[in-house]
C-alpha cells in the first residue's frame, strides 16, 4: 500500500490500529499517573468496546494491526538489531534477553512489557513489576506516526513512557514490505532535543496545502518549528500551517483533535470555548511560498483562517449549543474526537448524547456499530451518518475514535 493522506475526510482505504491487550491492565492506581492515565481500565469491558470499533473498520476499510506488522518487520535482522539497540541502549542484559526471543514473542514483549526476573537482591526488593514496561497507551495509534501526503512522519513523543511507540512505528515503516513511503524521522541538532516534541493528535491534514497543528503540552513551539523545516521537503507552491495554542490543563486538552476535528467538506466539530470564544489562546497562520516561510501572523481562529483559504465550514458544537457545563463534560469524554471514514461519515462515542443531538440537527443519521457490523445498515446508503460505538471504558483512557486510528491512505476529495 502506497501511503497517501491529503485530507482528514477522504474515503478511507487503509488504517493502522492496535487492539488493547494485557498492557492496558498492567497498571495500578499507584502508577496510573506515570502511565498518563487518570484512572485504571477494565480490559474486559474496554476489549468489548474496542471489538465494536474494529468490527466497524473491518466492514468499511482495510485494517492493519501493529503487533502483526511489528512481527513481520522483525523478520529482518537489521530491523531487529536496530530496534533492540534503541530500546535497550543502556541495558546490555535486557538487550540479551530481547535478542533471545523469537519474533512473535519479541513483538509481544516490546508492546506488553517484559516481567522482571527477581534473581538478585536489587530485583527482589524492586517495586517494579516489569524490566521493560508495557506500552499502556499504544491503542492510541494516532500519536506515534503521521501520514502527510505520501510521507510518514515519526512522532517525537512528549513523555518517555510513550517513546518506544515511535521507535516501533519507525521500524514498521522503514522495514516492513507492505508499505511504500518516505519515512521522516528528524534528527534534532540541538542541546535540548527533548524540547522538539510533536504528536499525531496535534496534527491534522485539512487539505493537501493546509496543515493544522495544536501547540500545547504534547507539541511544543520548537517541535512545530522542526515540522516547518520538514514540510519544506514536500510543500509545493503555497503551503499553509495554522497553529492553535491549547491550554496546558486539564488533560482532556492534550491534543488539537480533542477540541477540533473535520467531518465533511463543509462541516467541522469544535469545542466552543477554545475554538470560537474570546480567550488567551492564539491562532497563528504560517504561510510558505516556494518552501520558504513568507509570513507569520495572528488570525481570529481556525475556521476563519480556513475560510480565507477557501474552506468555508459550518460548525457543530461539542456538547450542543445550550449549556457550557454539558460542553465541558462531553469534551472531557472525547466528544469532539471524531474519525471520518468518508466525507460526512464518521465514528464517535455513543455516550456523548448532546453532541450526537447537535450532529443530528445538522443532518447526520446516528447509527450503531452493531447495526453496521451485522449488515443492518450500509453506510453507503447514508448521506451523512455517525457510527456510534460504546465508550464507557475506552473514553476513560483519554481518547476517542480519531486517537485510536492511524490512517494510511485516503481517496482524494473533490473539493
Amino acid at each position: 500500500m502506497n501511503i497517501n493522506i491529503n485530507s482528514e475526510i477522504g474515503i478511507l482505504d487503509g488504517v493502522i490500529i492496535h487492539t488493547p491487550g494485557t498492557e492496558v491492565e498492567n497498571m495500578t492506581p499507584q502508577n496510573a499517573e506515570r502511565a498518563l492515565y487518570s484512572d485504571i481500565l477494565n480490559l474486559a469491558v474496554a476489549g468489548d468496546e474496542y471489538k465494536q470499533f474494529k468490527g466497524v473498520l473491518n466492514k468499511i476499510t482495510r485494517t492493519f494491526e501493529v503487533k502483526a506488522l511489528l512481527t513481520g518487520s522483525l523478520e529482518k535482522p537489521e530491523a531487529r538489531e536496530n530496534l533492540i539497540g534503541k530500546v535497550a541502549a543502556d541495558n546490555p542484559l535486557l538487550a540479551e534477553k530481547l535478542h533471545a526471543l523469537p519474533g512473535p514473542e519479541l513483538a509481544s514483549a516490546l508492546i506488553e512489557g517484559l516481567p522482571i526476573e527477581r534473581n538478585n537482591l536489587t530485583k527482589f526488593l524492586s517495586k517494579e513489576r516489569f524490566e521493560l514496561r508495557p506500552l499502556h497507551n499504544f491503542f492510541f495509534t494516532r500519536d506515534s506516526s503521521v501520514a502527510i501526503g505520501s510521507s510518514m512522519l515519526i512522532g517525537r513523543m512528549a513523555n518517555h513512557v510513550r517513546r518506544r511507540e515511535a521507535e516501533i512505528m519507525n521500524t514498521i515503516f522503514t522495514w516492513h514490505s507492505n508499505f511504500g513511503t518516505r519515512v521522516i524521522n528528524p534528527v534534532i541538532n540541538d542541546v535540548h532535543p527533548s524540547h522538539h516534541i510533536y504528536e499525531g493528535g496535534d496534527i491534522l491534514v485539512a487539505r493537501d496545502d493546509i496543515m493544522l497543528i495544536g501547540n500545547g503540552c504534547r507539541t511544543s513551539t520548537k517541535g512545530i518549528d522542526s515540522l516547518i523545516e520538514e514540510s519544506k521537503k514536500f510543500a509545493r507552491g503555497k503551503y499553509h500551517i495554522i497553529v492553535q495554542e491549547l491550554p496546558e490543563s486539564p488533560e482532556s486538552f492534550i491534543h488539537l483533535d480533542m477540541v477540533f476535528t473535520l467531518l465533511d467538506k463543509d462541516l467541522y466539530m469544535a469545542y466552543d470555548p477554545i475554538i470560537h470564544k474570546n480567550n488567551k489562546y492564539q491562532t497563528v497562520m504560517i504561510t510558505m511560498d516556494n518552501r520558504q516561510v513568507s509570513s507569520i501572523r495572528e488570525v481570529e481562529n481556525i475556521p476563519s483562517a480556513l475560510r480565507d483559504l477557501g474552506m468555508d465550514l459550518e460548525p457543530a458544537i461539542c456538547g450542543g449549543i445550550n449549556d457550557p457545563w454539558t460542553q465541558e463534560r462531553e469534551q472531557w469524554h472525547s466528544g469532539a474526537n471524531f474519525f471520518a471514514v468518508a466525507p460526512g461519515k464518521a465514528i464517535g462515542y455513543l455516550r456523548n448524547n448532546h453532541t450526537l443531538e447537535e450532529l443530528s440537527s445538522k443532518g447526520f443519521e446516528i447509527i450503531t456499530a452493531r447495526d453496521v457490523i451485522e449488515d443492518k445498515v450500509n453506510i453507503n446508503d447514508c448521506n451523512r451518518c455517525i457510527i456510534g460505538i460504546e465508550g464507557s471504558e475506552l473514553a476513560r483512557g483519554g481518547g476517542g475514535a480519531r486517537c485510536m486510528t492511524m490512517p494510511l491512505k485516503r481517496q482524494e476529495v473533490n473539493w
